[in-house]
């Protein structure tokens, strides 16, 4: 049975048109329960530690050019591309929290983000919208300034 949470995130997924699959994992994989297969979120709920990690990786594929996307396997490659996009995942991860409703500490929870998810929901909540500029370039989101004028 798939958990309230992990179906409120996958009905999301759907909506952003990030493509998803579950299904058992049998290989070791960068997150647990988590692989990249072509441009999709496989998920094995068996071996998922914690559901808000799929939002996360959800929000590295929904920040890459679509052409790339749908090319991504495995692990993320270490590229400039790649590690610039972490800030961007983070910021489309906490927006996607804000508009389904679910508990930023889901997502960034105190196993991951090498100890610093409290400082990351810390600027999240006093305004400091980590990679606004980066979301903006790939027309997801407007910052205060451009916000005012449209």
């Amino acid at each position: 049975m798939i958990s309230p949470v992990i179906n409120t995130i996958t009905q999301f997924l759907q909506f952003a048109g990030i493509g998803f699959a579950f299904r058992d994992i049998e290989t070791e994989s960068f997150l647990p329960g988590l692989e990249l297969e072509d441009g999709k979120i496989i998920i094995d709920t068996k071996k998922l530690l914690h559901p808000g990690d799929i939002l996360h990786e959800a929000g590295h594929l929904a920040t890459l050019p679509s052409d790339i996307r749908c090319s991504v396997s495995g692990r993320l490659p270490d590229t400039d591309m790649h590690r610039s996009g972490e800030l961007m995942a983070l910021a489309w991860s906490y927006a996607a929290c804000l508009f389904t409703g679910i508990d930023p500490q889901i997502v960034f929870h105190e196993h991951g983000y090498k100890g610093e998810s409290e400082n990351i929901l810390q600027n999240f909540k006093a305004g400091r919208y980590l990679a606004v500029p980066g979301l903006e370039l790939r027309g997801m989101t407007y910052g205060k300034k451009k916000s005012r004028r449209t």
